[in-house]
């Protein structure tokens, strides 16, 4: 069918676990559906061909729309080389293939051919890499980096283009006083063709806490848009100025405390400003947020949520460390449309005051069929109401996914930077503590996901604590590194991503003996983010459900996507079309970035789902 008729599959999700998976394609673009029906972004077959040590791996998306019983046929140079079997892998290990040669994979029902697709991303090596073309700085001795990414279909024709975030080098996180440059944010497709540059100006400065930006086909006509916050000065992807030029509201400690802000929806394939509403809340009294020299008034956060259980919408947050905020948007006929607000107030008494966190994801904890909105010791419900708040304080790390397939729900595994000290395991829905570990000081980090096959269920580990499973026993296994996770080699047990500014990058696996070997190190290729070491993106953008990982050259005139040289035998929809993982792949360039987590278990020691 083309793109027009099948541009939004229905994926009916029966329960949070994702334990049933049910899903039909809807013969228009606007589909009538209960309360748990998500409309899920049109996606094309993704194939990609790379290098090994001595063949080509060819590798293609299982989509929500495909039936189980879905048979491929891969040719290469229109020579057949490979028909699947109904319950076979979608990717091919060619050992006669080379970079120079071209694939076709062949889609069938029965004896038809439902749709035939062409590879066009190949490479000689495990990656694909795009040129970029850095902002000019207007400070003196200032340079610019890539910074963080996000993903979205701009153009409607099934393939991502990649939204990036220029970060200067004098850009200072809220605690610190100092001009900062301006932030740029681009658009690019994967042949590197720059789509468009966004000037957000002097009056936005520059940091991980000052901007995120959220990319969705919010109003389902499949072309993605993008949200951030903006201010006077700031310059769209056509030229257009959003509100003053003129003024400069720095005051001579850098901080910018005193002017409007705004809120706009930008069109993801020009970059034009579509929209722009004053940001809520408002700064109003800066020290009402705590402090008056401007650290926690200018803490936002943010995520993509299926509010309705339909339609994506954007919920942009501001405050975490005293009081809590969130305002929830929808996207109507091109404009930002307020769905509901939630503030905490500024009394201590208020739920939810200081019980945020520098990230957030969206999930379905309470199996409504409708995304809550969990930022850490607070869990807000679709309609704006708290539906359990911990009062543990903030933290920096969270991972929210159904980590004990053997107990209903999801798990939420969360650090604390106040006291109780340490690391909990709660229950997603209703907030009840599974286990938790008691610390001594704040607990910078943590990481959960099931890593290792020597136990069943996901495995629990923080900045210089043991790792538990899920019961909260100690595991006689090797600690990982704890800033980021990836699907890699094949298995179902998820790998360890790990970096530092000005480093490479790695990709580790827990062996089955406990200890820990490296898979790939990206030489020459850096994460970002100081001490956080978080990929610029990593996410299944492409090929099979295995994931990739995007960093930058050393120069930062370009990025690198890496992807999987590893067989795998294992057939799953590509995560990128399961709605919980989508959305926490939007929210990834939040404050402290986190990897996203899947709405379902994967296992070497459960079945798949």
């Amino acid at each position: 069918m083309k793109h027009e008729i099948i541009a939004w599959i229905t994926a009916a999700i029966m329960c949070a676990s994702m334990t049933s998976f049910f899903l039909t394609v809807p013969e228009t673009s606007v589909v009538s559906a209960s309360n748990n029906t998500y409309q899920v972004e049109y996606l094309d077959r993704g194939i990609t061909a790379v290098t090994t040590d001595s063949s080509m791996l060819v590798s293609w998306r299982f989509l929500a729309s495909d039936s189980d019983t879905t048979v491929f046929n891969l040719y290469r140079n229109d020579i057949l080389v490979y028909t699947s079997n109904a319950d076979e892998a979608t990717c091919y290990l060619d050992a006669d293939g080379t970079a120079g040669d071209t694939y076709r994979v062949d889609t069938l029902a029965g004896d038809s051919v439902t749709s035939s697709n062409i590879c066009t991303l190949t490479s000689e090596g495990n990656y694909f890499d795009i040129d970029l073309e850095p902002p000019t700085a207007t400070i003196s001795g200032v340079t610019y980096s890539p910074n963080d990414c996000s993903v979205g279909d701009v153009d409607g024709d099934g393939t991502y283009e990649i939204f990036l975030k220029w970060d200067p080098s004098n850009s200072k996180d809220n605690s610190q006083s100092g001009t900062t440059d301006k932030v740029y944010i681009d658009c690019y497709k994967l042949d590197g063709t720059r789509l468009w540059r966004i000037d957000l100006g002097i009056n936005i400065r520059a940091d991980a806490h000052y901007t995120q930006f959220y990319v969705a086909d919010f109003d389902l006509d499949g072309y993605a848009e993008m949200t951030c916050k903006t201010a006077d000065g700031t310059i769209d992807g056509v030229g257009n100025i959003i509100g003053d030029s003129t003024v400069d509201y720095r005051n001579s400690k850098g901080y910018i405390l005193s002017g409007p802000e705004y809120y706009t929806l930008f069109d993801g394939l020009t970059g034009e400003a579509l929209d722009t509403v004053d940001y809520e809340p408002a700064r109003g009294t800066v020290s009402s947020w705590g402090d008056s020299y401007g650290n926690r008034v200018d803490r936002f956060w943010g995520t993509v949520a299926y509010l309705d259980g339909v339609t994506p919408s954007v919920v942009t947050g501001r405050g975490y460390y005293t009081r809590l905020t969130a305002t929830a948007y929808n996207v109507v006929n091109k404009k930002l449309v307020k769905v509901w607000s939630y503030d905490s107030g500024t009394s201590s008494s208020g739920v939810g005051y200081g019980d945020g966190n520098h990230n957030s994801m969206a999930a379905d904890v309470d199996g409504d069929g409708k995304q809550e909105i969990i930022t850490g010791a607070t869990c807000i419900d679709d309609d704006r109401t708290i539906l359990w708040n911990t009062n543990t304080g903030h933290g920096d790390a969270m991972h929210l996914g159904d980590f004990l397939p053997d107990r209903d729900g999801l798990e939420l595994w969360v650090c604390h930077e106040e006291s109780p000290y340490g690391v909990t395991l709660f229950d997603a829905a209703t907030g009840e503590t599974i286990f938790h570990v008691d610390g001594s000081s704040d607990t910078g980090r943590c990481c959960a996901d099931n890593v290792w096959v020597g136990n069943d269920g996901a495995e629990f580990w923080g900045l210089n604590y043991d790792v538990y499973d899920g019961d909260g026993n100690l595991l006689d296994m090797n600690r990982p590194a704890i800033n980021f996770l990836c699907y890699w080699d094949g298995d179902l047990e998820r790998e360890i991503l790990d970096g530092y500014t000005d480093t490479a990058a790695t990709v580790s696996k827990v062996t089955e003996s406990g200890s820990i070997t490296t898979l790939m190190t990206t030489d020459g290729y850096y994460t970002c983010n100081t001490t956080k070491g978080t990929p610029y993106l990593s996410a299944d953008l492409f090929g099979d459900w295995r994931e990739e990982i995007i960093c930058r050259a050393a120069d930062g005139n370009s990025i690198r996507i890496y992807s999987t040289t590893y067989d795998t035998d294992y057939r799953i929809q590509t995560l990128m079309q399961d709605p919980q993982y989508r959305v926490q792949v939007s929210a990834q360039n939040t404050a402290y970035n986190q990897p996203p987590h899947a709405s379902f278990y994967l296992g070497s020691d459960e079945v798949l789902p």
